[in-house]
């Protein structure tokens, strides 16, 4: 026994990347893997019904209902099925993908994809052990073509589904922040950008990236940068601040930044910046009066019924 599970390792590892089936010097497994298939799909019907039923008394993809949990059992036992025949895992790949975006926003769990596969590995395994249980040996060769080829289709499906994963994530935290760094017209040819909470290096460049952005499409001529929900800045970030108001000093904005606090007022003479360079104001309200002036508006107010009163003659 312990010869069998070494060479049942030794063709697990020599499987290559894009298929399942065992190499040339292997040939002879592809028989038995076609009656392998064969079986599979004589047996299509009990053995999915089987796997979903087992989905669901381990708990797993409890986010979908039981239609939509046979449904998709459907789908990955014929993928599968079709791998164990041609041994390309391409269409088992764009598939896992495809899952993955359906199944991942509705909190499905990386855990659970592999277990459901696991899961249909050891029903197709019990099926064959009742199939070939009169001849050990056969049943050994069977295992030994089936074992390789049902490895490498969870492992398929596991990477792609963890892979799909991380990229949805990667695109929820870019969409988190260019929310939390909202780049705002308010005027034409004015920008407001008001930063609030913790700034590290990574989202001061995709700030500057953001404004620099939004001073072209908008043609803008002056933008505020409101900084009064920032508690603190460390040198990098203060550092990449003013690197920000020179980039955009270069594509013809100028920048008011308001809302300074003495912590991050100090931060910028510790890394000596010349604070006379950079046109900063209190508070937001004054920063925005600032603006209007650098671009001509004239700011009127409004009369009220009540402001003047008319006595009668």
């Amino acid at each position: 026994m312990g010869d069998q599970k070494s060479k049942r390792e030794e063709r697990i590892g020599s499987t290559s990347p894009s298929r399942v089936v065992p190499s040339s010097s292997e040939e002879s497994a592809v028989p038995l893997l076609r009656e392998l298939v064969a079986h599979l799909r004589k047996n299509r019907t009990q053995l999915r019904e089987e796997w979903a039923r087992r989905i669901t008394e381990a708990k797993l993809l409890t986010a979908m209902t039981r239609e939509e949990i046979f449904a998709e059992a459907t789908s990955v036992y014929d993928n599968y099925v079709e791998v164990l025949e041609t041994g390309a895992v391409e269409a088992l790949q764009a598939y896992a993908r495809d899952l993955s975006e359906r199944i991942i926003p509705r909190g499905v769990e990386t855990d659970e994809v592999v277990g459901i596969v696991l899961l249909l590995r050891d029903v197709l395994a019990r099926s064959l052990f009742a199939k070939y249980q009169a001849d050990f040996q056969l049943l050994n060769r069977i295992l030994d073509a089936y074992e390789p080829a049902a490895n490498r289709i969870a492992n398929t499906v596991a990477v792609g589904f963890v892979q799909e994963r991380e990229r949805i994530i990667r695109q929820q935290q870019e969409a988190i922040r260019e929310l939390s760094t909202p780049v705002l017209q308010v005027r034409e040819r004015l920008l407001i950008l008001p930063i609030i909470g913790v700034i590290d290096p990574q989202r001061a460049r995709q700030l500057t990236e953001q404004l620099l952005r939004g001073i072209r499409t908008n043609r803008a001529r002056v933008v505020v940068i409101d900084i009064t929900g920032v508690a603190a800045m460390d040198v990098t970030v203060a550092n990449h601040l003013v690197q920000t108001v020179e980039a955009s000093r270069l594509l013809g904005a100028t920048v008011i930044v308001t809302g300074l606090s003495p912590e991050i007022a100090q931060t910028l003479v510790t890394i000596g910046v010349d604070l006379g360079k950079m046109n900063t104001v209190g508070d937001l309200q004054g920063g925005i009066e600032e603006a209007e002036r650098l671009l001509g508006y004239k700011v009127t107010p409004f009369a009220t019924p009540f402001s003047e009163t008319s006595q009668e003659t």
